[in-house]
């Protein structure tokens, strides 16, 4: 019986160490199990990791994550700056103007012999016969017609002259106008809101047979300008000594059928307002090169300091006047011709 229960607990104690070893084989299969499925997994991710394409640097790439070539050519500056700004350059047409009124000198008198009105006076060259009519609160019309707004109060007076520099004009006694009839405002402005009628408007015509050989002072002339002609359009304005002063507006000219409004143009030298003479003008000196004379404007500011040959230049270079610095917006060449029966006026037809 002893035997018997010793063999028992001896097979007992094999099974329990079989047991054992065999669940301390298991646990490190396990961990062996578990260690190589962590190497698995880092080796995958190391494949993964090698696997990733890097883009080319050939120019079918378009991938965003390429480094840019140090080596390759980098823009000049040249080729990074704006582009030269372009400026237009034309020849000024040439219009022959027979007749010009000196802006500058035109005035109202006190008529003498009737204390209640007002003449005008002017300073003005004519290569031609023609006439003057002076206009009171006209409306300018279609084809630079005018008419008279308020004809029972004053009608245009038509006056005649002979060819000749530097005339002075007087308006006759006994043809001028009470201003007392009109309001301040009225005289010191156009009236946009009647279509711009302006308080004084002065026309002087070139060689009108129909008013030369027919028409008395005083009388209204026929409301159309000749094919040649130069309106000068003005208001008037009360200074402080309390006279009234001519402020123009605008000067036109009209020209066989052709409209063109006049325009100071700035750089002219030895010009005066004694007329103008025969002898050579000197206009002075390019801006730029210094050595050339000046024969082109700027416009819209209308200097005229500059050369042809440098215009040339500066219309591909800069985009502002040299005098005044202002945008350039075209260069205009004026070419002065000295003559003895062309008259050289310091304006520009636009």
């Amino acid at each position: 019986m002893n035997r018997s229960a010793e063999e028992q607990s001896n097979q007992k104690d094999a099974i329990t160490d079989q047991q054992q070893s065999a669940r301390a084989e298991e646990s490190s299969d396990g961990w062996k199990n578990g260690t190589g499925s962590k190497r698995r997994q880092k080796q995958r991710k190391e494949n993964s990791t090698q696997n990733i394409s890097i883009p080319s640097s050939s120019p079918s790439s378009s991938s965003s994550s390429s480094s840019p070539d140090v080596n390759a050519p980098r823009p000049s500056a040249s080729m990074m700056s704006p582009p030269p700004p372009y400026v237009d350059h034309t020849t000024a047409k040439k219009i022959k103007n027979d007749i010009n009124i000196h802006k500058d000198s035109i005035s109202l008198f006190l008529d003498h012999t009737h204390w209640d009105s007002h003449l005008i006076s002017f300073t003005f060259d004519a290569l031609v016969d023609g006439s003057i009519t002076i206009f009171y609160f006209a409306k300018e019309g279609p084809n630079c017609n005018f008419m008279p707004m308020y004809p029972e109060i004053y009608m245009p007076k038509t006056i005649p002259f002979h060819k000749g520099l530097a005339q002075k004009f007087y308006q006759p006694s006994g043809t001028g106008i009470d201003i007392g009839f009109f309001a301040f405002d009225l005289l010191s402005r156009p009236s946009k809101e009647e279509d711009d009628i302006f308080p004084l408007v002065l026309y002087a015509e070139a060689c009108l047979p129909t008013l030369m050989g027919t028409a008395d002072i005083g009388q209204p002339p026929p409301f159309s300008i000749s094919p040649h002609a130069q309106i000068t359009e003005a208001a008037l304005k009360l200074n402080n000594e309390g006279h009234f002063e001519v402020k123009v507006i605008k000067q036109i000219l009209w020209i066989e059928g052709i409209r063109y409004e006049l325009r100071d143009i700035y750089g002219f030298e030895n010009c005066n307002e004694q007329g103008l003479d025969d002898d050579s003008e000197t206009f002075g000196t390019c801006v730029i090169c210094m050595t050339e004379p000046k024969d082109t404007a700027v416009l819209p500011c209308r200097h005229m300091c500059i050369c042809s040959d440098c215009a040339k230049q500066l219309r591909l270079k800069s985009k502002r006047c040299p005098v005044c610095r202002h945008l350039i917006q075209e260069l205009i060449e004026i070419k002065i011709e000295n003559q003895t029966n062309q008259s050289r006026f310091r304006r520009i037809a636009e």
